[in-house]
């Protein structure tokens, strides 16, 4: 592929990647307020529950919470890198590459993270359609995300 083929796959990579993390800050957001408006009710005169936990989620399993809490944290951080990509394809240099990059493999590897509890959610057993929704935009960006880095960096592997 020429310079402008890989541009262009980069561009659509990028266009991708931020939907998907925008729905996944969507739905995370969701769950999220689900989780504080529906959690553990602790009045004045109530004590802590014997197994109290902070990341407690009413829908969902035992892992819920720390999907939920990283996938948030990779959709901030994938948007983030949306952000800087789209400034590295404006000017597509070597001197804006390195922050693209840094920023989408710091993406990458908090999607990986969070794929990781989606996986233990999995196994851990039921959970709502929302939650599968966010596991599926989950294992899906972890492949477009690598892809999105590999095209970027098609370019700087032929001079």
């Amino acid at each position: 592929m020429a310079n402008g083929g890989m541009q262009s796959m980069a561009s659509l990579l990028l266009l991708l990647n931020f939907c998907m993390y925008a729905i996944i800050l969507g739905i995370g957001g969701w769950a999220m307020n689900r989780a504080i408006d529906y959690g553990f009710v602790i009045g004045p005169d109530f004590g802590l529950p014997a197994h109290f936990s902070p990341i407690y989620f009413p829908m969902g399993n035992a892992a819920t919470g720390f999907f939920v809490t990283f996938a948030l944290l990779a959709g901030v951080v994938g948007a983030a890198s949306a952000i800087v990509g789209v400034n590295h394809l404006r000017t597509w240099t070597a001197e804006s590459l390195p922050s693209a990059t840094s920023i989408g493999a710091i993406a990458w590897t908090l999607t990986l993270l969070a794929m990781g509890f989606a996986c233990k959610e999995i196994a851990r057993g039921p959970r709502n359609s929302c939650l599968r929704t966010m596991e599926a935009f989950l294992f899906i960006l972890s492949a477009t995300q690598l892809c999105y880095i590999a095209a970027i960096h098609g370019v700087t592997g032929r001079r």
